[in-house]
């Protein structure tokens, strides 16, 4: 599609008028009428101010493939997966494993390849081959390339470290020791735990990125442990595979 007609597309589907829309992106109900028209297209500035609108990347509103890649990991980009910075803005540089809030997760290269490895396609790849192919390719990325100017000095490491200390303090019984947090997406993380009523309780964003892992547990079975953080929580519950029957261990604010 144009762009004249995914602007009309996404206004009508949001029940904004056109002249709604002119006042939340401060322009005239005729500027949006020559957009939907297709007499003119919308300036750079506005262009971000209808991405915030919309909650789409300035590549959609252009009708323009995406075609890049998250510039930590390399994974394709796609509309669901792009980063936000604190504001709730998009950021489409990154994925929301690799960038959150502001904050880049990984400072450590071989802490990603380590995550990669275990989510990449084999396709008759082993091992060994797909982390010389990761090894190989992420240090070309935008991020790692100018890893220097764009990290935090280890800021968002040293606050993972602590994390992982006061999860360890913890010392829930047949829990093994946490040894790394990575991103996770509250949307593949977020369980429903059955409450004594028979209702169940959700207690995460589906949009946040947390961090967090999954540990075996030390008296064996059917059941693991996943710990999830954050600035506000720790949490740390039990389930079967693919999150079957989870049981909230404990939820302890900070």
């Amino acid at each position: 599609m144009e762009t004249k007609e995914i602007l009309y597309e996404l206004r009508t589907k949001s029940g904004l008028s056109q002249d709604a829309l002119a006042e939340k992106v401060f322009v005239t109900r005729q500027a949006v009428s020559r957009w939907e028209n297709g007499e003119t297209v919308p300036n750079t500035e506005t262009l971000k101010l209808l991405s915030e609108v919309f909650d789409v990347s300035i590549n959609t509103l252009l009708g323009a493939p995406r075609v890049q890649v998250c510039q930590c990991c390399g994974m394709p980009l796609e509309e669901a997966i792009i980063s936000r910075e604190k504001d709730g803005s998009p950021n489409e540089n990154y994925c929301k494993w690799c960038y959150a809030d502001g904050e880049y997760t990984y400072s450590d290269l071989d802490d990603l390849i380590d995550v990669c490895v275990q989510h990449m396609p084999r396709e008759g790849h082993s091992e060994e081959e797909i982390r010389a192919y990761l090894r190989d390719t992420l240090p070309k990325l935008d991020y790692w390339k100018r890893y220097e100017e764009l990290s935090d000095g280890g800021e968002f490491e040293a606050f993972k470290q602590k994390l992982i200390g006061e999860i360890n303090d913890l010392h829930i019984e047949g829990m093994p020791k946490v040894e790394k947090l990575n991103a996770l997406v509250g949307s593949y993380v977020n369980l429903p735990y059955r409450l004594p009523n028979g209702a169940t309780v959700k207690f995460l964003d589906d949009n946040t990125t947390y961090l967090g892992t999954q540990l075996e547990c030390e008296f064996g079975g059917d059941r693991c442990f996943g710990v999830l953080a954050n600035m506000d929580f720790l949490l740390v519950a039990t389930y079967e595979k693919d999150g079957e029957n989870p049981e909230l261990v404990i939820y302890k604010k900070r």
